[in-house]
């Protein structure tokens, strides 16, 4: 697979504690350079960084152990426009190292993590993102 690029975001609300939130980011994307900026309203805002499809292992993981490989393929295709996948993920949820996706219907007063993937081929990236365990997909 060509080129995988991730960008996650995230505010951090005066109830909440910075490190906690950067733990719920790291816990879907260890491997990522987390950035600290202050937004317009004065909030923190944390962005991650990462480049490789191995900078998902982790999110695919929990997508496994979780057992949402289903749900997640059918909310990350219904994301995908062009050649970005964007989607959002409950940070309290993140926190504990589980995966929820975040519903912009049933709002969380914490808010999410957007996600953002880009990538030449993103039907491929979500095949292997959700495929079955022991299931083939072609990883280049």
């Amino acid at each position: 697979m060509d080129e995988v690029t991730v960008e996650a975001e995230a505010t951090v609300f005066e109830t909440e504690d910075e490190a906690k939130v950067e733990r719920s980011m790291r816990n879907v994307l260890p491997e990522s350079i987390i950035e600290r900026f202050e937004g317009a309203d004065g909030r923190t805002i944390l962005k991650a960084r990462a480049k490789g499809m191995d900078s998902l292992n982790t999110f695919r993981t929990l997508l496994r152990m979780d057992r949402i490989r289903d749900a997640a393929r059918a909310i990350l295709t219904s994301s995908t426009s062009g050649k970005i996948i964007s989607f959002q993920l409950n940070k309290q949820v993140a926190y504990v190292k589980h995966i929820s996706f975040y519903d912009g219907e049933a709002k969380s007063p914490l808010g999410p993590i957007k996600i953002e993937i880009r990538c030449e081929n993103p039907k491929q990236l979500i095949d292997w993102l959700t495929a079955a365990t022991g299931q083939r997909t072609e990883k280049s």
